[in-house]
């Protein structure tokens, strides 16, 4: 399931959410962000699903790749609904057996919170996968430009944020690697009691922990030797390019807060 994982990676392509400037999409995911917190009914949150189903299928990017490589974050969605489902109360009794009841209001904050919670990680993801790493650190440093008169040190947070994003999928593929290696050996980490599978996980963690600080020294050593030099000074050999898409893009954003406004009960 890990080496399925494809939050951080990037696909090539052409399509019209892969040519949107670096900055638009950042923007874009970050108001959505905001305003997904509007949607408060079956209406608004309805909205924000045709929204992003919209956004994918502008991708081109394929359900099922999308879907399946979002498993990791099913648990996580699962967890969220559960949650509210057996602790927030409210509403009609819908069940009730022993000591465990579960009222109208659980069920509801348990889907909309968990849509809610997908919507953000399929943007997200959406956002990776139709931009390069290099596109943006460019537009995260860009944005954060203004920043730069208080002396905040905007190209390296910029990097910073790229390349953890790229070793996302990498330390999901050395980790899935290590589990075999280990499990090759006779570890047993996918069945038995909670406490011996959080044991048999410290002979993972090691390795992992000594795989990331040896791809962070390459990293570091690979671009000492090409004499990279962040900050003042550096140019791009490419450019970003705001286009007329790209302010359409967010005026829809803008658009879509108001009628979420509207349609807020």
């Amino acid at each position: 399931m890990l080496e399925s994982m494809i939050f951080g990676r990037y696909i090539p392509g052409n399509t019209l959410v892969h040519r949107m400037d670096a900055r638009a999409k950042i923007l874009f995911v970050f108001f959505f962000i905001a305003i997904v917190f509007i949607a408060n009914n079956a209406i608004t949150y309805g909205l924000l699903v045709i929204t992003v189903a919209a956004f994918v299928g502008l991708s081109k990017i394929r359900p099922y790749f999308l879907l399946n490589g979002l498993k990791p974050v099913v648990f996580l969605v699962l967890f969220t609904f559960f949650l509210h489902l057996f602790f927030t109360k409210g509403g009609d009794v819908l069940f009730s057996y022993r000591f465990i009841t579960i009222y109208e209001e659980g069920l509801r904050q348990g889907i909309f919170i968990s849509i809610r919670f997908f919507l953000l990680v399929v943007v997200t993801t959406i956002l990776t996968l139709t931009t390069s790493p290099i596109s943006i650190t460019d537009g995260i440093e860009l944005l954060l430009h203004p920043l730069k008169r208080w002396k905040l040190p905007v190209h390296e947070l910029a990097l910073m944020m790229s390349i953890s994003l790229r070793f996302i999928p990498t330390l999901m593929d050395e980790t899935s690697k290590i589990m075999k290696a280990q499990m090759a050996r006779g570890s047993d980490m996918t069945s038995g009691p909670v406490k011996a599978r959080l044991k048999a996980v410290v002979p993972l963690l090691i390795p992992l922990f000594v795989s990331a600080f040896k791809r962070a020294e390459d990293l570091a050593i690979a671009m000492e030797v090409r004499g990279y030099r962040g900050g003042e000074g550096r140019s791009r050999y490419r450019k970003l390019d705001w286009r007329f898409a790209d302010t359409m893009a967010l005026a829809f954003l803008v658009v879509l807060a108001i009628v979420l406004f509207l349609f807020r009960s």
